[in-house]
């Protein structure tokens, strides 16, 4: 029996650490992402952020988050116990005397939950791209993965209030996507469009982002990364009811992702009468986001379903934002926020256990807390450093004003020629 306990313990601590690993693959495809779909002028800067926020994210996450979110969660509760580091690791004895109720590490349950804090930031990245102070930017990172989004995480993951409310969520369609979401729409209400994009009778500017091929290659790295956000949340695979589990999600994430795109596709043709790619990326990003909230219980016909559904609102949801002027040069709001909502409401369609009052609760407490926090967040650095560069650092793009660089330079001297 012992031997069995260790060999499981091993096996799904070793599955945690490489899905753990998968989802911070998703750190490089949002950064592609998002440096093609901006201007040239701009990559250097969005480049950096994701790379930095993530930095800060594991940082935070370390000091003070994960004690927040589950160390200090109190059951059904509003208020964690505060505290700081990331406790003890399992020791021999007690993973033993568990019986095998303890199976996995403590620390990769930490590496695997760390890396789903800097998602919900990179959400932010892309909506307040190409007008936001690169500092400014950075502080938030430090208040959202360090308190903000811990706290949510508490009421749900961790057993507080939202949890004992009824609200389920498999792997984060609320509380990582619809988080950031959130957090970027309190920081696009205060930070404003980006120059040239609205006209004064209200007619929008397209502003085509640089590198298509880069979008694409991020949307993909996206797409392979969330086998590891989606199947890693099912948390163990060592016996024969949770390997079928694990399969079952995977199919499942696949296959949203690509209803999402189909649908997405005949969306735009319809509506544009072209085929769109950047409505087709956001697609199958928004048939993942509309999965991840419960993955496991439907069909791969439902998760088709439910996949084509959030591309078709990704696509009327982008324009309608747009129409209220509502900047958001890489679609994450619509995205990860709007559809992100669709996603926890398709719950209640699969999963017999979860109710449509529980899930309302969980998005009403989620964004309340997030958007406000946000907003009060985004207005004092509003107010004490700024947050927006100023008008022609925009107009020459932040890489140079926040960077000293470019990221495609037309001509660089050599040895002095």
């Amino acid at each position: 029996m012992e031997d069995l306990v260790q060999t499981n313990y091993a096996l799904d601590t070793f599955y945690f650490l490489v899905m753990g690993a998968l989802v911070m693959f998703m750190a490089p495809g949002f950064a592609m992402l998002e440096a093609g779909l901006v201007r040239s002028k701009n990559t250097a800067e969005i480049l950096l952020k994701n790379v930095v926020l993530f930095a800060i994210a594991c940082i935070m996450y370390m000091i003070c988050g994960y004690y927040i979110m589950y160390l200090g969660a109190v059951e059904g509760g509003v208020i964690p116990d505060f505290g700081f580091l990331l406790g003890a690791e399992n020791t021999v004895e007690e993973v033993l005397a568990s019986g095998g109720d303890t199976y996995y590490s403590a620390r990769s349950d930490y590496f695997f939950q760390v890396v789903f804090v800097a998602t919900a930031m990179s959400i932010v990245s892309g909506a307040v791209a190409e007008r936001m102070k690169l500092w400014a930017f950075l502080a938030f990172a430090v208040v959202m993965t360090g308190f903000i989004y811990p706290m949510q995480g508490m009421w749900t993951w961790g057993g507080g209030w939202l949890s004992a409310a009824g609200y389920s969520d498999f792997a984060g369609s609320g509380i990582v996507h619809m988080c950031g979401g959130s957090a970027a729409l309190a920081g696009v209400l205060l930070l404003g469009a980006r120059k040239g994009k609205y006209n004064k009778d209200g007619s929008v500017n397209a502003i085509p982002g640089a590198n298509m091929p880069l979008a694409t290659l991020g949307t993909f790295i996206l797409w392979f990364g969330w086998f590891g956000f989606n199947g890693g949340s099912e948390l163990m695979t060592s016996n024969i009811e949770e390997a079928n589990a694990v399969a079952q999600v995977f199919v499942n994430t696949n296959i949203a992702a690509s209803g999402g795109v189909v649908a997405a596709l005949i969306t735009a043709k319809l509506l544009f009468g072209k085929a769109d790619l950047t409505m087709a990326l956001n697609g199958a990003l928004a048939g993942l986001v509309a999965i991840t909230a419960d993955p496991l219980s439907p069909t791969a016909q439902m998760a088709t379903i439910v996949g084509a559904i959030g591309g078709v609102l990704v696509v009327f949801s982008i324009i309608t934002i747009d129409k209220m002027k509502i900047d958001d040069p890489v679609g994450a709001i619509s995205v990860h926020g709007v559809v992100g909502i669709w996603g926890i409401l398709a719950v209640v369609i699969s999963n017999a256990d979860a109710t449509l009052g529980g899930q309302l609760i969980g998005i009403a407490g989620i964004f309340g807390w997030t958007f406000v926090a946000s907003l009060i967040v985004w207005g004092i650095l509003k107010a004490t450093m700024g947050i927006r560069v100023s008008e022609e650092e925009e107009y020459e793009g932040v890489d140079i004003a926040e960077c000293g660089m470019e990221a495609y330079p037309d001509f660089v001297k050599v040895g002095g020629t």
